[in-house]
């Protein structure tokens, strides 16, 4: 019983603290220029992307990403079964996909280095873009993704930092 207690007490700040994300996923940002902290970790508001770097990202994304991830970000069907080499087909980078689950960090480490290759044919980008137009590139992709899916991977990029 006591055990119980301990994983409610355990538990309980992190559904308070999804709850305050989808509170703020349905009346808004959170408050312009305030921290938020939730279970103990401060995470800066949600911030807006620039326009600038999305037009950048834009002609990036369809000259490298695009063959494979699609001109619309929407993957290939099926993306999510293995394949008979083992492998899984690329996945859509919009909102119905999963990109939005990972922090910045390891999203621009995939895109720099490759996907992993026990389940991917992705290649690394590295000595083809620049770090800040693979930054452009996230940014992007980014921008098709709903309210929820950029809050909930704003907060989980700034909760890896």
């Amino acid at each position: 019983m006591l055990s119980r207690l301990k994983r409610f007490w355990y538990i309980l700040p992190i559904l308070i603290g999804l709850v305050l994300i989808g509170a703020f996923a349905i009346w808004g940002n959170a408050p312009s220029g305030e921290p938020i902290t939730i279970n103990g970790i401060t995470v800066p508001p949600l911030s807006t992307l620039d326009p600038k770097v999305v037009a950048q990202g834009e002609p990036l994304y369809a000259q490298h990403c695009a063959s494979c991830h699609g001109a619309n970000l929407e993957g290939v069907p099926n993306w999510k079964i293995i394949q008979p080499d083992g492998k899984l087909l690329p996945p859509p980078h919009d909102s119905s996909g999963h990109t939005w689950h990972h922090p910045d960090e390891l999203l621009l480490s995939v895109i720099a280095e490759e996907g992993d290759p026990s389940i991917s044919d992705m290649p690394g980008f590295r000595d083809i873009l620049t770090d800040e137009e693979m930054i452009a590139v996230l940014t992007f992709i980014k921008s098709s993704w709903g309210q929820e899916e950029r809050e909930f991977q704003w907060w989980i990029t700034a909760r890896d930092q």
